[in-house]
């Protein structure tokens, strides 16, 4: 890419142009089709959860990879009882048995619980896997039982007598959790089911949660009762008690639990089983989350053994830990950053490295494991330049790299159990998501290309989002830009600028249009040019541009966008008295702060959802970058907007629900009361009981979008 101080000019150009509406951005006009539910099966087959959505059932069809034809359907929500249709499945190993959820209700952003059925494919029968919802249920590795997760127990069903037996007995809600992660760690590690099977099935490894001492947080549901009904759930916020974690081991021969000494540690953010059943490894990390270690423990006689350590000035982070994975001989792929970028790494089943399988100034991005006939890796990383993301292939050695695709943009890929075959997802700015067969050596066939998506686009006539660098006096950063199609170089426009920016984020990437876009691409059509720059602590660009911001979140960030703001604003044609600014969640946090911060360059600013000070969020993700607010009161008070409402000039929204599980409204309200004692003016939504997202019930996405829209046409007025 190059670096540009300007946007590229374009000729003054007249179009025919249909204008877009949010009503039908919101009622889902421009979705793309999707493979749903693709799983890999044995041999040369994988399936797919098809949806009909004229009679509303579903099933699961079985499709040959060499020919991409339908070889079966394994399932029909028409041929069974009293299921109208399904909304997730699973098989066992052997695949002739599958867990189907229905009814399925969310609890948080990655949990939910369903009714489950367990179909047998060679008789027909189904039956359910238990009365009640539950929780994460999954097979053991030879298909005779299902452990599952209810009521905070872990319990296991034996398929041959249909006795379920309770593995675990002191499950209480906000008390004790068994199998199943605590708010935070749902949050912040990104996984649910806190339980694994080991290799041959005689054993089950499992977290338990000692939430009983970590206070509490309530939310308020308002609907047509006379009084409000209140939830309360435990949240540790920054520098206050988390749960107590503690790893244990369930031996289903001898029926009997027992815990697995660990040393000192705070957090468990991942355990797996090797290939040896009595051996269980486990990632422990300190409070600081700046010392990592890979345990493994003999589950027999307990013996416990540093595999690895990794240890950080700032930060070992933790996102990729998933993607460990142990080969045949237990030894095992690891990525880490400790050389300075994300890269694969082999080492022994004892723990010494046997070899840095990458090396470069560019990180992978994700693992997606080994081909064992080859001896051949395959990963996605941003060798092309950090906002495009490609599969490559590497040997075990180190040797004889491949990239697979020609298509610059953002790659990713599901591959067949034996990494024959891999479903490669391509999309760019220009080319929404297609779907196509490949193998080791070169494409197959075409699957799916969302054409029909493109054509009805066509009307609308979308600017192009152009993508470049923009240079400041601190650094040079990615970008994209915006402009109306009938751009006029002699005219001046109001720019809206767009960011996250938090810790290892991305909004710069060459990628198909998500709702958000297509607002940006309204926005346009109303004469706003839109630009988005990715400044310094945000990800893909190697660990030293990503943790400059330790310890001072909100600090450099807000720099960057100033000066951004100030370096476009010096472009002839665009209105530096007609400077905006908007962000969600981080960003919000970000667009406060850069609206007082830099009162005199942002005129206008639209906080959804936004964290005011870091004293209110989770112990995980602030401290992961801030420590406590004990050891660094002044990194957390510096930078919170609550402290600066002082400087505000402009003109200010601040939207929240107060159904927030994440960022709580108390943010929301703290900013409120704070701007009130300073007597500055400014806008308020508060959506009751939505949550994070703000989309819950009929025309809440719709109603807010129109609400941000008329602010800025009002505030930030494009004629």
């Amino acid at each position: 890419m190059r670096t540009i101080f300007f946007f590229l000019l374009t000729p003054f150009l007249l179009f025919s142009q249909q204008k877009l509406n949010l009503e039908e951005i919101w009622r889902g006009t421009f979705r793309e089709n999707y493979l749903e539910a693709y799983r890999p099966m044995n041999g040369d087959s994988f399936s797919i959860l098809n949806f009909d959505r004229t009679n509303g059932t579903s099933s699961i069809d079985c499709y040959k990879y060499a020919t991409l034809k339908k070889s079966k359907q394994l399932l029909n929500s028409q041929d069974l009882p009293n299921i109208s249709h399904f909304d997730s499945y699973r098989f066992d190993k052997n695949e002739t048995k599958i867990l189907i959820s229905t009814q399925t209700q969310q609890i948080y952003r990655r949990s939910s619980k369903s009714l489950y059925f367990l179909y047998d494919l060679n008789s027909k029968a189904l039956r359910a896997l238990d009365t009640a919802f539950v929780q994460e249920p999954t097979f053991s590795p030879n298909g005779e039982r299902v452990a599952f997760v209810k009521e905070n127990n872990l319990f296991c069903k034996n398929l041959n007598t249909g006795v379920t037996h309770q593995i675990t007995n002191d499950g209480s809600y906000n008390k004790i959790i068994n199998g199943l992660t605590d708010w935070v760690y749902e949050e912040e590690f990104a996984f649910v089911r806190a339980y694994e099977w080991n290799e041959d099935g005689s054993q089950i490894a499992y977290l338990k949660f000692d939430e009983t001492l970590v206070s509490e947080y309530s939310v308020d549901t308002y609907n047509t009762d006379l009084y409000p009904k209140r939830q309360h759930f435990k949240y540790p916020k920054a520098g206050e008690k988390n749960a107590e974690v503690s790893l244990h081991v369930y031996n289903l021969i001898n029926k009997s639990s027992k815990k697995i000494d660990l040393g000192d540690y705070e957090y468990i953010p991942h355990i797996q089983w090797n290939h040896d059943s009595n051996t269980l490894c486990a990632v422990t990390l300190n409070r600081r989350q700046n010392h990592l270690k890979l345990h493994a423990t003999q589950t027999q006689n307990g013996t416990d053994t540093i595999l690895l350590e990794e240890k950080d000035s700032c930060y070992v982070d933790v996102n990729d830990i998933r993607n460990f994975t142990f080969l045949d001989d237990n030894s095992f792929i690891w990525l880490s950053e400790k050389d300075g970028f994300n890269h694969l790494y082999h080492y022994s089943n004892n723990g010494s490295l046997k070899k840095q399988l990458t090396k470069g100034n560019w990180e992978v991005t994700k693992y997606y494991g080994l081909n064992k006939k080859t001896k051949t890796l395959f990963y996605q990383s941003v060798e092309d330049g950090n906002i495009h993301r490609t599969i490559y292939s590497i040997g075990l050695n180190g040797k004889n790299k491949k990239r697979h695709g020609p298509d610059t943009g953002t790659n990713s890929a599901e591959f067949s159990k034996d990494k024959t075959y891999f479903i490669r997802q391509h999309s760019d700015a220009k080319h929404p998501t297609s779907y196509t067969l490949h193998n080791f050596k070169k494409q197959l066939k075409g699957i799916k290309n969302n054409s029909e998506l493109l054509e009805k686009l066509t009307p609308y006539n979308l600017p192009e989002k152009v993508f470049s660098t923009l240079k400041t006096k601190d650094g040079t950063f990615n970008m994209w830009t915006l402009k109306p199609i009938n751009f006029n170089p002699e005219k001046e426009y109001p720019l809206l600028m767009i960011q996250y920016s938090g810790p290892g984020s991305q909004e710069v990437a060459n990628s198909w249009s998500n709702y958000n876009d297509y607002w940006f691409y309204l926005l346009a059509q109303k004469g706003y040019i839109l630009a988005c720059v990715d400044g310094r602590g945000t990800g893909f660009k190697g660990a030293a541009f990503k943790k400059v911001t330790y310890k001072q979140l909100g600090k450099y960030e807000v720099i960057d966008q100033i000066e951004a703001a100030k370096t476009l604003g010096k472009l002839p044609y665009i209105d530096a008295e007609r400077i905006g600014i908007w962000g969600w969640s981080y960003g919000a946090f970000m667009a406060s702060n850069c609206l007082l911060k830099g009162n005199d360059v942002f005129q206008t600013a639209i906080a959804v959802a936004p964290v005011t000070s870091w004293r209110y969020y989770d112990s995980i993700y602030t401290e992961r970058y801030m420590q406590t607010p004990k050891e660094n009161p002044n990194g957390y008070d510096d930078n919170s907007p609550i402290f600066h409402v002082d400087k505000l000039k402009g003109n200010y929204l601040i939207v929240h629900g107060t159904g927030d599980d994440n960022v709580h409204v108390q943010n929301a309200y703290q900013m409120t009361n704070a701007l009130i004692r300073a007597n500055k003016h400014f806008e308020q939504a508060i959506y009751p009981g939505r949550t994070h997202g703000i989309y819950e019930g009929k025309n809440t996405r719709l109603h807010l979008f129109e609400k941000m829209t008329r602010f800025l046409e009002i505030n930030l007025p494009s004629h």
